[in-house]
């Protein structure tokens, strides 16, 4: 079976003792649960293929799902991907919408109607607009490939279900509005992305 290049999430010393010196409740989180690795996929298409079948189901359904695409298809490329049908990609368990997506975006890439490596030049909140242009992809997911691919360093995305879980667990707080996560997120810039990867671990504890 081919299996997709991935790697830690790179951060250090550096990125923990300055998320620990602006939020004590964070640092002693941090500190109970030591080093927590987050696992990224570098290659640009693999990742966004990945973050979309990731949208709104479990991480446990998302891995089932990945590893069908990737026996049934090999490698996840554009040009493996853009010559499957679209029942072919749901019949590894996702909806046809998301199926929809991924083989016109595939297709996009292929035919050079949108270039994935240009990404790596812009900004976050540029990679976020252009991204968005695709069909099926929304902020969250744009989210995910600058955290989950891009490795950039101050992600934290009031999209993500998990991450206002773990935020009201860290805090004991009932329920969490927009300004008190943007009040959070604020507090942990520029290291936003080292807290996300805590608070994910921290909802689902």
């Amino acid at each position: 079976m081919h299996t997709m290049l991935t790697k830690f999430f790179e951060y250090g010393e550096e990125e923990i003792e300055y998320l620990k010196s602006v939020d004590r409740t964070l640092g002693a989180a941090m500190e109970r649960m030591g080093r927590v690795e987050r696992v990224i996929i570098p290659d640009l298409f693999a990742a966004l293929m990945h973050a979309i079948v990731g949208q709104l189901i479990s991480a446990k359904a998302t891995r089932t799902i990945w590893e069908r695409m990737q026996n049934r298809f090999g490698e996840i490329t554009p040009q493996h991907i853009a010559k499957q049908s679209a029942d072919d990609i749901q019949a590894c368990g996702m909806t046809m919408r998301k199926a929809v997506c991924i083989q016109h975006i595939a297709g996009a890439i292929t035919q050079g109607a949108f270039n994935l490596e240009e990404l790596l030049e812009l900004s976050d909140a540029d990679v976020i607009r252009r991204l968005i242009t695709l069909n099926g992809i929304g902020k969250w997911t744009a989210e995910m490939m600058l955290i989950n691919s891009m490795e950039r360093r101050d992600i934290v995305s009031w999209g993500d279900i998990a991450i206002r879980r773990g935020m009201m667990k860290l805090y004991g707080l009932p329920s969490l509005t927009k300004e008190q996560f943007d009040a959070y997120r604020l507090r942990y810039s520029p290291c936003g992305s080292v807290a996300s990867i805590y608070l994910w671990e921290i909802s689902f504890e």
